[in-house]
């Protein structure tokens, strides 16, 4: 039940009532859609996580609008008042940054406009989960978007145990401090898995590395991170140690590491002989 902003209305009339799920750059001002824009300035208010940011980007947009704040701490009283006010106005719904519901509590709200009848829809754009994932270079025609990994150790080893044994891609978003504590965690749970960090994506300074939880701990040690991040785990390579394929490991550490260091970390993840994997690194690294 949504209604399409249509190009043939005109520019500067209201919109229809109802609820506008509307995604928002994740860096870059430049990557807000056409039609998300003309949402904005037709609109008759705002539901965002912070008002700073969301008045950011409507100013910089040359947009002025009511801003309501819907975020991790809105409570039943207040879905019900926008939900009252969706019955006779147009509400957007955006996140920080992003597309609304992935990894927000914009879900709940969309669940009470529906669950009463109300118009839905959706004006799609950027989504860090997605830029990551076709960034990374792993496999995308199975993934599995998990979110946030929990803080603390016990937790967040529980969840990647629960994922260990899942064939497709793991998406998850982490923070800068806690990247090497979650690689950590990858690293003991799934050590043969190639893992990608995809950084500041859209922005200035955007980066992607890919290798092995070993050596991704120890560059990131060495790098402190900076910015939001999205992690990803590719599917497994092996069903067991007997069918390890040294090759496989060792062509995903050379991508990022020199032959000595790609060594080193398939050594490290497997108990392999490092001299032997070093001879076969430099032949991998011939062609």
């Amino acid at each position: 039940m949504g209604r399409r902003v249509s190009e043939t209305e005109p520019p500067d009339a209201p919109l229809s009532p109802g609820l506008y799920i509307v995604a928002t750059p994740i860096g870059n001002l430049g990557d807000i859609t056409l039609r998300a824009v003309e949402t904005l300035r037709r609109c008759d208010g705002v539901a965002c996580e912070d008002t700073r940011v969301t008045g950011k980007l409507l100013k910089h947009l040359g947009i002025s609008k009511p801003l309501w704040r819907y975020d991790d701490h809105a409570g039943p009283r207040d879905r019900e008042r926008l939900v009252e006010s969706i019955r006779s106005r147009a509400m957007v719904l955006v996140s920080d940054a992003g597309t609304p519901l992935v990894s927000d509590p914009g879900y709940r709200l969309v669940n009470a406009v529906r669950q009463e009848g109300l118009p839905v829809t959706v004006i799609p754009g950027a989504c860090a989960a997605v830029a990551g994932l076709t960034l990374s270079g792993l496999p995308n025609d199975r993934f599995l978007f998990a979110g946030f990994l929990p803080v603390k150790d016990k937790s967040r080893a529980d969840v990647l145990a629960s994922l260990s044994g899942i064939d497709a891609t793991i998406v998850f978003y982490e923070t800068a401090p806690r990247l090497v504590k979650s690689l950590t965690a990858i690293a003991a749970a799934m050590p043969y898995r190639e893992v990608a960090v995809a950084r500041e994506l859209t922005k200035l300074h955007e980066e992607c590395r890919r290798g092995l939880p070993a050596g991704l701990i120890a560059w990131y040690e060495a790098h402190p991170p900076k910015g939001e991040i999205v992690l990803l785990v590719g599917p497994p390579v092996d069903h067991g140690h007997e069918e390890i394929d040294p090759d496989a490991l060792l062509r995903a550490a050379l991508a990022e590491a020199k032959p000595s260091q790609a060594a080193a970390q398939v050594a490290k993840a497997t108990g392999m002989d490092r001299r032997d994997l070093y001879a076969r690194a430099m032949e991998l690294q011939k062609g």
